[in-house]
């Protein structure tokens, strides 16, 4: 399938992607995925029409041929997960061209994409998240890497940060105080309470680090001196799970769910835990809702006398 675009539909697929990175503050992991799912789109079009569309010709995409086209991606073995991001990409670059160049999208906006069960989250029991925090400590033959190790996962389950959320953040942060302002997805910031055991972790690792901690560098290096990667945070967790027996969904964004689902269960209000998780929308945050009934129905079952 050529992936050839017309000069006119190159200049208004970089525009769109520019407005993104500059009003919405779309991450560049992001953009790169959204560019990759319209450009297969707009490939598939050349494809089927026998030639690549110039921006007029795009304003008479058809409903059939939107159709045709999920029917290809799935055809390739696209899921239904990725199809729906493709298409929800696809739409948002026609929302926009059409705005752009005064044409009537709805026959894209109007195609209904797969329908996919949502992924619940899968958090570790209250017991199971301080095993991990304990043994983790385990992990590194030097104190300084084993007390890195330690802060961090103490920021994912304490604070309830992404993973590249805490290993974004800087030496200038030290000493940790009450509250840290985060930058999360899109740009859009939040202010996380920091427990008093957070603050004490990442003090016992700022101590033993054998390497200058200035303001402007990463706050959590890795065995080099450079910002430490996720990768590293992956293993340790993996090693972790290993030893504690624990299923592979004991990961770093797992010590993120548990976080907001122990919340729930002791009470938390959503709307609060939606702030602290920095989930743009509700419904995202409502997931969690789901977990803790479906464990009490699980607690329900086990326990429950049967005739």
């Amino acid at each position: 399938m050529s992936l050839a675009l017309t000069p006119g539909v190159r200049d208004a697929l970089e525009a769109w992607t520019a407005r993104l990175r500059a009003l919405d503050g779309t991450s560049e992991s992001t953009l790169r995925a959204y560019c990759a799912d319209v450009a297969r789109f707009l490939a598939f079009i050349a494809d089927h029409r026998g030639g690549a569309p110039g921006r007029a010709g795009l304003a008479e995409v058809s409903q059939a041929e939107m159709r045709a086209w999920m029917a290809h991606e799935r055809a390739r073995g696209l899921g239904a997960r990725s199809l729906a991001r493709a298409l929800s990409a696809v739409r948002g670059f026609f929302r926009w061209l059409g705005e752009r160049d005064g044409f009537d999208p709805t026959p894209v906006l109007a195609a209904r994409g797969p329908r996919f069960g949502r992924k619940l989250p899968r958090p570790l029991s209250r017991d199971a998240a301080r095993e991990v925090l304990e043994t983790v400590a385990l992990q590194a033959p030097a104190p300084w890497a084993a007390a890195r190790d330690v802060a961090v996962v103490t920021l994912l389950y304490g604070c309830g940060l992404r993973i590249s959320e805490a290993l974004g953040l800087a030496a200038a942060e030290l000493p940790l105080g009450e509250g840290l302002r985060i930058r999360g997805k899109g740009e859009k910031e939040r202010m996380v309470p920091v427990l008093p055991v957070a603050r004490v972790a990442v003090a016992r690792y700022a101590e033993l680090c054998p390497y200058t901690l200035s303001p402007e560098g990463p706050l959590f290096r890795g065995a080099r001196g450079g910002r430490l990667g996720q990768r590293h945070v992956a293993r340790v967790m993996e090693r972790t799970r290993r030893q504690l027996g624990l299923p592979a969904t004991a990961t770093p964004h797992a010590l993120r769910h548990s976080f907001a689902t122990h919340l729930l269960g002791a009470g938390g209000d959503l709307r609060a835990i939606q702030e602290l998780l920095g989930h743009a929308s509700l419904s995202t945050t409502q997931a969690y809702t789901e977990v803790d009934a479906a464990r009490l129905m699980e607690v329900y079952d086990a326990a429950h006398p049967r005739a």
